[in-house]
């Protein structure tokens, strides 16, 4: 077995600085880890692809729909992209799953702490957002499905987690 490459490596030590608890993937240039955000938890992965220099990190959290409110999520998600400038929203029809998906091509054979760090942030964060919307999609009854606007309650700020930093002291 080979040892981790030197991507991987600076991936484990972005991890370890920001005290991120993870295990390697046995054989594979993959970390494994989950966190526990606003709205779900979180399985987070990072592969690294040692040929192009990049990294993936993929979250993900169980969002099981059925057949009737499928387009509706896939709506949902597809307008949600529709206003993302990194990264892109999935849904794992077979496995009934919520996937967001950022990828990053690295100068250097050493990653960047900082742009890891923030790579996972915004896949937490992007997992969380859309998980309140996914939810309602979920659990409206079938006799309103046709009155449920997938523009309109993406315009919700209601059910968007707090952003951190932004929540008010109490002194």
């Amino acid at each position: 077995m080979r040892p981790p490459s030197i991507q991987l490596n600076s991936v484990v030590t972005a991890f370890n600085e920001q005290g991120w608890a993870h295990e390697i993937i046995e054989g594979q240039e993959v970390l494994s880890t989950a966190f526990e955000a606003h709205h779900t938890r979180v399985q987070l992965f990072a592969q690294v692809f040692n040929q192009l220099n990049s990294l993936t990190i993929v979250g993900e959290t169980a969002m099981p729909i059925d057949e009737l409110r499928q387009p509706l999520l896939l709506e949902l998600l597809h307008r949600a992209n529709k206003q993302m400038n990194l990264g892109g929203l999935e849904y794992d029809l077979d496995r009934q799953r919520l996937v967001f998906r950022i990828t990053n091509i690295f100068e250097r054979e050493k990653f960047d702490k900082d742009i890891v760090s923030t790579m996972v942030h915004c896949t937490i964060a992007e997992v969380d957002r859309i998980t309140p919307f996914c939810t309602i999609v979920q659990q409206t009854a079938e006799d309103l499905l046709d009155d449920l606007s997938i523009e309109r309650l993406l315009m919700r700020q209601d059910l968007l987690p707090p952003v951190p930093g932004d929540e008010e002291m109490d002194i």
